[in-house]
């Protein structure tokens, strides 16, 4: 990867998610609230069926960066803002595209933009990450 402004991070596209994958994340992240495993509950409350975790999706994007940077990266923050909900048959591509790059003793710090698209093209989830790479 390039470290210069402008440059695209590598993509990574996530399989559609599933319901069952809903419900295994619910258990590893403790949040076990019913939009996001029982089907009825979801629309009874108005969201027309179950959503992914917010939490999830990040997890994706954050996927994105590790792959991206690789082993000599280390990231130093991240935030991002959950802007569409995700349902079950979504299909996540995260990517990223570098907005800043400084020098500095020990390697490079790199900022960029970050991601997450459905299949129809709509905008999941986006932030931003500043991540070290070390020389």
């Amino acid at each position: 990867m390039k470290l210069e402004v402008g440059e695209k991070l590598p993509e990574l596209v996530k399989p559609a998610i599933t319901q069952t994958q809903l419900v295994m994340y619910s258990g590893a992240s403790g949040d076990f609230n019913p939009i996001h495993t029982v089907e009825a509950y979801a629309e009874q409350v108005g969201l027309g069926g179950t959503i992914a975790h917010g939490m999830l999706s990040m997890a994706f994007v954050g996927q994105m960066l590790k792959e991206a940077m690789g082993p000599r990266g280390r990231l130093q923050e991240w935030g991002v803002r959950f802007q569409e909900m995700v349902r079950p048959g979504d299909v996540l591509t995260c990517s990223g595209t570098i907005t800043g790059v400084r020098e500095e003793a020990d390697g490079h710090v790199v900022e960029c933009d970050v991601v997450a698209l459905t299949q129809k093209g709509v905008k999941a989830v986006s932030g931003t990450a500043t991540f070290r790479m070390l020389k």
